[in-house]
């Protein structure tokens, strides 16, 4: 029987590539922030994220700074370099943003969506409701709102979509776990697919709008309650 090989690190197959040091630790920072490993406000020390990666520190220092740019990382006068931690302005800002982009991409959608992409979304919404576990309500309903923004067909709007995304993974815990938000948000869903079949952009919008408003007044809830624990 043939020994089996030991399986690549993904640091690895990224060198393999040719995949820049400093992306490396990039992508790996962000992948450990979207899983959770690295929760909002943890102390970042580079040495130890060197050596867990497994690269040498300049790159992991480059990284951090462009992170930085970015708003995913913060430095705290007690506490160093730190995954940045949002307030009470700071979700407000984010929702408030998500609300302009996503209403602009559903109206968009509504004009330009091709009527296989417009049932693709439906076939979405319609799987949703057969889910039970939040993570796979989770993945789903990331589905559903990427697959929106791509009906909008306008590269420049897509582009700040994906930046607003990487964002909000700040904002941890879904707003799905909320016992009761899945069938409303998934009604919600059904009332801008709607509009889409009828190619009402204002109602697209609209409905859009309402579905973010709504998913903010649960994070909002969720924020103030952690204040009481």
């Amino acid at each position: 029987m043939a020994e089996r090989k030991p399986r690549k690190s993904a640091t690895t197959e990224a060198n393999q590539r040719g995949e820049p040091r400093s992306e490396q630790a990039y992508r790996f920072i962000i992948d450990a922030i979207k899983e959770g490993s690295l929760p909002p406000g943890t102390r970042i020390r580079e040495v130890e994220l060197a050596e867990r990666i497994g690269l040498s520190r300049t790159p992991v220092r480059e990284a951090l700074n462009r992170l930085q740019l970015e708003g995913l990382v913060a430095n705290d006068p007690a506490r160093g370099t730190i995954i940045t931690e949002l307030d009470h302005g700071m979700i407000s800002e984010l929702y408030a943003m998500r609300e302009v982009l996503e209403g602009t991409a559903a109206g968009l959608a509504a004009q330009h969506a091709s009527e296989v992409e417009i049932a693709f979304l439906r076939e979405i919404s319609e799987r949703d409701a057969r889910l039970t576990e939040t993570r796979d309500l989770v993945k789903n309903n990331k589905l559903f709102h990427s697959t929106l923004y791509r009906c909008g067909h306008n590269r420049y709007l897509l582009k700040m979509l994906h930046s607003l995304q990487e964002s909000m993974m700040l904002l941890g815990r879904s707003t799905l776990a909320k016992p009761g938000r899945d069938e409303a948000a998934r009604n919600e869903h059904r009332a801008i697919i709607d509009a889409l079949e009828n190619r009402d952009p204002e109602a697209a919008e609209r409905h859009a709008r309402a579905h973010i408003r709504e998913a903010y007044k649960v994070r909002l809830e969720a924020f103030f309650e952690s204040y009481d624990d």
